[in-house]
């Protein structure tokens, strides 16, 4: 008899532990997955019931509150100017839970449920009063988001600025938009109708062009090269590298050319300085040949390329808002490596990275983490957070800073004069990315930062699917965009 009670002791025992560990695994490990099924009925009525805190711009601009309403939910998210701030914003939806923006990245934050209000839980509960969520202060500029949004217009586009010394965002933009109020309305049916119209296609609104999408950077690579020839201490602005009218591509008959007849250089050799100013083809293509495969990639990857950039959150506050990662081949051959040192062929990038690039040369060589919140409040104003500039990596020296700074001064001044802004020196480079069967199509380029003698605001405007040149397409859209950041 004891052997049976013992065995049936020792099974209790055990399901017992299977029921703990089954437990813990739902309550803790598997939480924020369980709480974030769209599923989960009863976790969609407790988010949907609670008071969400607003995301705000950088002046205190209103992008996204809730507001009480007389129905199940309790309360309505609401955005301002939806369209405009929609790629930071993100949407929160009755039947799509937010995957994407703020409302993703600082979803536990925005819903009150953070570990860090938990005494602000405790507090509501105790005083009969509704718990609420915490606020979310960004670094947006409304009127420089407002610029680049108008400036974009109708096209299929993206811009963004940073802050040159702190990485801060201070503008994000997508094109073309949407409005996440259609996707926040508690009619279910209209609901869903407006998500699969909005998600439909490889070119959904609901995709940030500027941190999820892939373009060829064309010429705007050209200052990833530059920077890697003057870190070998073996090239100079003035040091004269090998040009001419056409280069062919090693190992095929295919011939490159150069768009302007300056980028050819005098008897086959073009200054550095001169193949950045006037985006020579051929310069950079027997550039990135010679330096070869291996430091044009290390200087890429000291850069961002190769590696998902977290922009906002972490798994603790949701999920986190990412960039995609920017590609440049890995062993290319000579022929591939040419088109890739002008960034063509397989070398791809967001326009987030490119505006990375731009702030790491203003910014001495030194690359900022990127952020989009500057701090999170409690209800009742107590400052839960606060984004501290943090360096992600020191890619280049200051001598090479000041040599690249020089160079891209150049593109204005030599071969672009319709980007000078009167009184303030810019620095920029634009790029020309053939694109679409038969190289049909342009995506147009311009990455730049200014003032060029004291940094401030760096900028990547790209254009899809243009029949312009970058420097016709972008180059307008990155002035306008300094003009306003300076003038403020």
């Amino acid at each position: 008899m004891n052997k049976y009670l013992r065995q049936l002791f020792t099974a209790v025992v055990a399901l017992f532990v299977i029921l703990g560990l089954s437990s813990t695994i739902i309550m803790a490990v598997r939480a924020n997955a369980l709480n974030n099924d769209p599923r989960n009925a009863r976790s969609l009525y407790h988010q949907l019931g609670a008071y969400r805190g607003a995301i705000l711009a950088s002046d205190g601009t209103v992008m996204a509150k809730s507001e009480p309403v007389n129905d199940a939910f309790k309360y309505l998210r609401t955005y301002s100017n939806g369209p405009l701030y929609a790629p930071v914003t993100g949407f929160f939806s009755i039947n799509q839970t937010a995957d994407r923006g703020l409302e993703a990245s600082r979803s536990m934050l925005l819903n009150g449920e953070a570990d860090s209000l938990i005494w602000q839980r405790a507090k509501a509960m105790l005083t009969g009063t509704t718990n609420q969520g915490a606020s979310i202060e960004t670094s947006i500029d409304p009127k420089l988001q407002q610029v680049a949004y108008d400036q974009l217009g109708t096209r299929d586009g993206a811009a963004v600025a940073i802050e040159v010394n702190t990485g801060r965002i201070l503008a994000m933009v997508s094109t073309p938009s949407y409005d996440p109020n259609k996707l926040a309305t508690h009619d279910t049916k209209a609901a869903s109708q407006a998500y699969n119209e909005l998600s439909a296609g490889q070119n959904s609104p609901l995709i940030n062009r500027a941190t999820s999408q892939l373009y060829p950077p064309g010429s705007t690579f050209k200052t990833i090269v530059a920077s890697a020839a003057l870190e070998t201490g073996d090239y100079q602005t003035d040091t004269k590298i090998p040009a001419g009218a056409s280069y062919t591509l090693p190992g095929t008959a295919t011939q490159l050319p150069n768009a302007e007849a300056q980028a050819d250089g005098v008897n086959g050799q073009i200054s550095l300085q001169e193949a950045v100013a006037w985006s020579s083809n051929t310069a950079f293509a027997q550039l990135g040949v010679k330096l070869g495969a291996s430091k044009v990639s290390d200087m890429a990857t000291k850069l961002g390329f190769g590696s998902t950039i977290t922009i906002d959150g972490t798994e603790s506050t949701g999920t986190p808002m990412t960039a995609t990662a920017s590609t440049f081949p890995s062993d290319p051959t000579d022929d591939k490596l040419a088109l890739a040192s002008i960034g063509q062929g397989d070398t791809t990038a967001t326009p987030l990275q490119m505006a990375m690039v731009a702030q790491a040369i203003a910014n001495n060589g030194k690359l900022m983490q990127p952020t989009l919140v500057d701090r999170v409040r409690a209800a009742d104003l107590t400052v839960l957070s606060q984004t501290k500039p943090q360096t992600m990596a020191n890619a280049f020296n200051k001598d090479s800073a000041d040599k690249l700074t020089t160079m891209m001064e150049s593109v204005v001044t030599e071969a672009n004069p319709q980007l000078a802004i009167d009184g303030i020196k810019v620095a920029a480079k634009t790029g020309t990315a053939q694109i679409g069967i038969d190289n049909s199509a342009i995506d147009g380029w311009g990455i730049g930062f200014a003032p060029a003698d004291d940094p401030q605001i760096a900028v990547a405007v790209l254009v899809h699917n243009t029949d312009v040149h970058g420097s016709l397409a972008a180059g307008p859209i990155m002035r306008a965009m300094m003009q306003e950041a300076l003038q403020q």
